[in-house]
């Protein structure tokens, strides 16, 4: 077993942990570190001028945007530093990535989406119906809770342009075999696109590994500001349609398709980010790369979750009133700590205000996988609650939300 990180470290580089709160909705977004903040400020104070000048602090800004991808790359362990798109959020990047596909396909063109993807991840693909593209759904298995390649065997055709799945599901929190799902892919002449949100916080991002043709997340979720990150290939991000004016040809890669430009300081936080991984992967011991010690930091991270999630899935297990949607494991190969269950007979709602009380923080409703929610019935009663951990949780925080969950549900109330 890889060894656990020291907690005190790591909670010591989160400044909002210092509050009185246990965040169990970080699936919704993540604290943010120290380190991406001080990029921040550093950028504003010091870098504070739009790229592309001839003098000094012009240049200094574009070095910074620049090292921003290059953080990114090892981020991902992408091949280049050009590989790597800024955006406000996944929604938007993936829906800029549908607008500068949209000129490839023509009527009669086929994009596999899957029931289980969040909302990011289906809709800007579902949009390009009204272009005469036949979008198809890719169903969970209902017993497995899984996607299975021989269910997505006879979708595809010879018209398959694009396949669309989440790394992890934001309600499951089951881990799709990406690797598997693109060789199956390419080899019927597709491309695929991965909302991977749900999983970046996690594991370590291997897109050449992966062989993901776009790969996109949320920065927020990863202890970072309110900004995001997309992957492509160089050759297919070159073939995209520009989204900036027109002088930005189809050469200008990531650039066309940053229509106004990065806001600067944000993209500058994933160095921070990086900064605060390859600090953890040399406290784990690693004295390799940088992105070695990314990927020694995942691993710390991992065994810190799988800890986490065996005590609060130990706790519903336990409990014949809870049921667990999904994966009732906590091996780390196959889940992140992205938990989602129901009580029996209880508004998810109202437990959920009711753990607010306990200074607790967590989530109901359809978590905008709102078409999973339906596929599975389970949109009635508040819909589902969520808890959602990384690895600065503690065990002893989970240890509050299952104290706090045996006072309510000790009064004995029910839904009608």
């Amino acid at each position: 077993m890889p060894p656990l990180p020291d907690l005190d470290f790591v909670r010591s580089q989160f400044p909002g942990l210092k509050q009185d709160c246990t965040f169990f909705d970080n699936a919704g977004g993540s604290q943010i570190l120290k380190s991406a903040v001080d990029r921040i400020n550093t950028f504003l104070f010091e870098k504070n001028v739009q790229i592309g000048g001839s003098y000094a602090v012009s240049q200094s800004a574009a070095a910074a945007l620049h090292e921003a991808r290059q953080a990114g790359m090892t981020l991902v362990n992408a091949a280049r530093p050009e590989e790597i798109v800024f955006g406000p959020s996944t929604t938007v990047l993936l829906q800029n990535l549908s607008r500068a596909m949209e000129s490839q396909f023509v009527p009669g063109d086929e994009i596999i989406v899957t029931v289980s993807d969040h909302e990011s991840n289906i809709g800007p693909w579902d949009r390009l119906q009204a272009s005469g593209v036949v979008v198809k759904f890719w169903p969970l298995d209902r017993e497995t809770l899984t996607l299975k390649l021989e269910d997505l065997e006879p979708l595809m055709s010879e018209r398959t342009r694009l396949v669309a799945v989440t790394h992890v599901s934001n309600i499951l929190g089951a881990v799709n075999d990406i690797r598997a799902i693109a060789d199956f892919v390419h080899a019927r002449g597709a491309l695929i696109c991965v909302d991977a949100v749900a999983y970046a916080p996690h594991r370590a991002i291997d897109v050449q590994a992966f062989d993901a043709d776009f790969y996109v997340f949320s920065l927020y979720k990863v202890f970072g500001p309110h900004y995001a990150l997309m992957y492509g290939k160089y050759a297919l991000l070159a073939e995209l349609d520009t989204l900036y004016h027109y002088f930005y040809g189809k050469e200008k890669v990531p650039g066309k398709l940053e229509p106004g430009n990065p806001n600067y300081e944000l993209a500058y936080a994933t160095c921070g980010i990086v900064d605060y991984l390859t600090g953890l992967g040399e406290r784990a011991g690693e004295t390799g790369s940088s992105r070695m010690k990314v990927e020694a930091a995942y691993r710390a991270i991992t065994a810190q979750e799988e800890a986490l999630s065996e005590r609060l899935l130990a706790y519903m297990r336990a409990r014949n009133d809870c049921t667990i949607i999904g994966d009732a494991s906590a091996d780390g190969r196959r889940r992140v700590p992205t938990i989602a269950f129901r009580l029996d007979g209880r508004d998810a709602a109202d437990i959920c205000r009711k753990v607010d009380g306990f200074q607790v923080a967590i989530r109901h409703g359809d978590f905008h996988s709102r078409r999973l929610a339906e596929y599975l019935g389970l949109t009635d009663h508040g819909g589902m609650l969520r808890v959602s951990m990384v690895h600065y949780n503690t065990i002893e925080e989970v240890d509050r939300l299952t104290a706090a969950l045996d006072t309510i549900l000790s009064d004995g109330s029910s839904v009608s």
